[in-house]
């Protein structure tokens, strides 16, 4: 439970910080890298101790959550705003999110955490369970990238200069992959506190991995 609502809360919080351009020295990337990759070692956890099927659950919960908050901050968005109100335009800068960004958010968010949970289950049955950290590392790695090769071209393809855009998903990727690594020593002593706690250590033989079969938990 706790997992999923900090799964929920990354989620939603990258949308919000994303509409903020930062720079990490000379890089410049959006605000959501400082909390989406959180998203990521989320996904990691579930997926190590309770497996492929829960992980799903996870994804799907947090994209109909996602979701819900951008359709109802549209909806208020739209609302005509009260008479001594004087912030709309601050407003719709941060809650007024273009379909289009909306639409590329959602279809890399899914192809990206579901491609990193399951680099990471069938991982675990090759390797036996071992070698976790590399594990984490390159099932993020690998959802990163998807993730940052779909929503980029998607949603600000035309916008930002196409010359530019390879520069752009490769810091994002790198960045956000570096990230997980710096806080690896603590997922680990997460992963192993759960693990003792829940007495559970899920491998996923025999399951199928269609992103479509929610109810199979």
């Amino acid at each position: 439970m706790l997992m999923g609502i900090l799964f929920c809360v990354c989620l939603i919080a990258a949308n919000l910080f994303a509409t903020k351009q930062i720079a990490i020295g000379a890089i410049s990337v959006t605000g959501g890298v400082l909390i989406f990759p959180v998203s990521y070692i989320v996904n990691d956890c579930v997926c190590e101790v309770w497996g492929y099927r829960k992980a799903r659950l996870l994804i799907w919960t947090g994209f109909a959550m996602n979701f819900f908050f951008v359709l109802m901050g549209a909806l208020c968005d739209i609302i005509p705003a009260a008479p001594y109100y004087e912030n709309s335009e601050g407003f719709h800068a941060v809650f007024g999110l273009a379909p289009r960004v909306a639409a590329a958010s959602f279809l890399a968010f899914l192809v990206g955490s579901f491609m990193n949970a399951y680099v990471m289950s069938r991982m675990k049955i090759s390797s036996q369970g071992k070698r976790f950290s590399l594990r984490a590392i390159i099932s993020s790695l690998v959802g990163e990238t998807i993730d940052s090769l779909i929503f980029f071209p998607l949603a600000l393809g035309g916008i930002v200069p196409w010359e530019a855009m390879p520069q752009l998903v490769f810091w994002q990727v790198v960045l956000k992959t570096a990230y997980e690594i710096a806080v690896l020593p603590i997922t680990i002593r997460i992963i192993r506190y759960v693990k003792k706690h829940e007495d559970t250590d899920v491998y996923d033989h025999g399951i199928s991995y269609s992103p479509w079969k929610v109810k199979n938990i």
